[in-house]
């Protein structure tokens, strides 16, 4: 099926892998106990329930999907298939039986001899050797155990919530502004595709994480970022540097490079688990969880950025900024650690929550952002109803059934459960946010900024809202700092990608579908200070074997 390469294109494809993505993985948390995809703690792990790690199979089915479905069968993507699957395979069964790292190298190199031998994605241009090309009988096994050395990179880094899908997130988005500026099509949608399959798990795994990617998310990340890397850095655009994914992948290569090191240097095994990665490093010198994905997000951000601003920058230059933040990041744990610093005192939650604590103890510094919030989307909904120039016929009738399925769930409450109050609060959002970009009122013609101003309040607001929330599920989790490298990034994108306006209304379908979140989780009619937390029984409540499943409040 023929794309065209515009952004609309692209966001169906990220559409489709989101929506299989938020489909599968739900179902896979429940029938995990079941198969035995459980991660149990330990005195390696930082959790301490037991978690379902069968997150993987929601990513991985997401992602190949519209890849199939939009992408030209070829060796490059057979081979990319293949070997996809191959991991998903051998992952989801090291989830099941834990099996020995012997045994999961041969499904890597399986995999990687696939997309290489066969497919044909291997590293011609080597960094340092200018645009004279490297003989295949070296290009071809050094491509193999650098995919294979990156699928354990993304493995390894996997262990904290949302960190090996926020780093992949990053890492993903890089490639994919690069890949627009040279019309990379193929590789536009397999990024996308990813992007949209890791959206969909990181939904159930920002912390406190409901599920875990398991090997079979994270090896299969690990795998379609090398692909990647190689097929921009080799077919897409060879003028790039060919030391660009050194910082396009960004801190999981230094970090399993450390590892490794420190590991021979012990003299122990240099493939047995340890607590010596970053993240284990991070929290032990007293940073909470949070604080510690967000310092290795704003890490892998910096080097991604580094990338898409020097893309054609001089290999040395290049190798001397990685190796120049990393060496800084190393020195300085290494310091804390020798002098016993510590990032706050025990039992210290922290300079943000304790002021949050202390304007909870004010109702009315609770209740008024949320109510700001709330009176900004009704304006909005009220004014796009009645102002916006035209409907066309279909969207009219799509808008009767949103109303009379939105009045059928609020007045029959859980007897018509399967009409989901969220999903169809933001389906009616997303149709608002539509007519109004595309059929504006005749009073805002070149009025933007005035809309910038109230969507900056409105932001803004949502910020504090769901900051000032009493309850668990309202926490702002490292997800949110991944929302503004999201914007940030839209704001970025090439202008032919963005000549259809879609950049502006998926941002502001992210600020007014975030608030459909609050307001239905809040409970309508709730009085701020009084919230209660959802029910953990029934529907999405379940325990099985010993493992507590959060509830996931798609009914809600």
């Amino acid at each position: 099926m023929e794309l065209a390469v515009n952004l609309p294109g692209l966001v169906v494809v990220f559409m489709v892998a989101l929506a299989v993505s938020m489909a599968l993985v739900p179902a896979m948390i429940r029938l995990a106990p079941h198969i035995g995809m459980i991660d149990t703690p330990d005195a390696r792990k930082v959790h301490v329930t037991p978690i379902p790690r069968a997150g993987g199979i929601g990513i991985v089915l997401g992602a190949l999907l519209p890849m199939v479905i939009w992408l030209p069968f070829s060796d490059t993507m057979t081979s990319y298939y293949l070997g996809a699957l191959i991991l998903l395979i051998f992952g989801t069964w090291d989830d099941i039986a834990e099996l020995g790292h012997y045994v999961k190298f041969i499904g890597q190199f399986a995999a990687a001899l696939l997309v290489v031998y066969y497919g044909g994605i291997y590293v011609e241009f080597f960094p340092f050797m200018g645009m004279e090309p490297l003989s295949p009988a070296i290009g071809k096994p050094f491509t193999v155990i650098a995919l294979v050395g990156m699928i354990n990179a993304i493995n390894h880094s996997d262990g904290l919530d949302g960190l090996a899908g926020g780093e992949s997130l990053m890492s993903l988005a890089g490639i994919l502004f690069l890949a627009s500026l040279c019309d990379g099509l193929e590789t536009m949608v397999m990024v996308v595709a990813v992007i949209g399959g890791v959206f969909g798990f990181l939904r159930f795994n920002s912390h406190p994480a409901r599920v875990f990617m398991g090997d079979g998310g994270s090896q299969f990340l690990g795998f379609s970022l090398g692909v990647l890397a190689v097929l921009l850095t080799q077919r897409d655009n060879p003028a790039l540097s060919p030391m660009l994914p050194l910082l396009l992948l960004g801190l999981p290569i230094a970090d399993i490079l450390v590892v490794f090191w420190k590991r021979a240097r012990a003299g122990g095994n240099w493939f047995r688990a340890t607590r010596n990665h970053v993240h284990h490093r991070l929290l032990e010198l007293g940073f909470h969880h949070y604080e510690s994905v967000t310092v290795i997000y704003s890490i892998q951000a910096a080097l991604v950025f580094a990338a898409v601003l020097l893309p054609y920058a001089a290999d040395g230059i290049l190798l001397a900024l990685y190796l120049g933040v990393c060496v800084l990041l190393f020195q300085l744990l290494r310091r804390g650690e020798r002098s016993g610093w510590r990032a706050h005192a025990a039992n210290d939650p922290g300079v943000v929550v304790r002021f949050l604590n202390r304007c909870r103890q004010t109702p009315a510094a609770e209740c008024l952002p949320n109510q700001l919030v709330a009176a900004a989307v009704s304006l909005f909904m009220l004014v796009g109803a009645f102002a916006v120039q035209r409907v066309p016929g279909d969207l009219a009738l799509i808008a009767a059934v949103l109303a009379g399925a939105l009045l059928l769930r609020l007045v029959l409450g859980f007897r018509v459960w399967f009409l989901m109050l969220r999903l169809l609060l933001f389906m009616a959002i997303a149709l608002m946010v539509f007519l109004f970009n595309s059929y504006p009122p005749a009073g805002l013609l070149g009025q933007a900024p005035v809309l910038y101003v109230f969507f900056g309040i409105l932001g803004l607001a949502m910020i504090v809202a769901v900051r000032m929330a009493g309850e668990e599920r309202f926490r702002v989790t490292p997800l949110d700092f991944l929302v503004v490298l999201i914007v940030l990034a839209l704001a970025l994108m090439p202008e032919h990608l963005l000549d259809s306006g879609v950049v502006g209304m998926a941002v502001q379908a992210i600020l007014r579908g975030g608030r459909a979140g609050i307001f239905v989780g809040a409970g309508f009619g709730r009085e701020c200070s009084r919230a209660k937390p959802a029910p953990t029984g029934g529907a999405g409540g379940e325990s099985f074997a010993g493992c507590p499943a959060p509830p996931l409040r798609f009914y809600s």
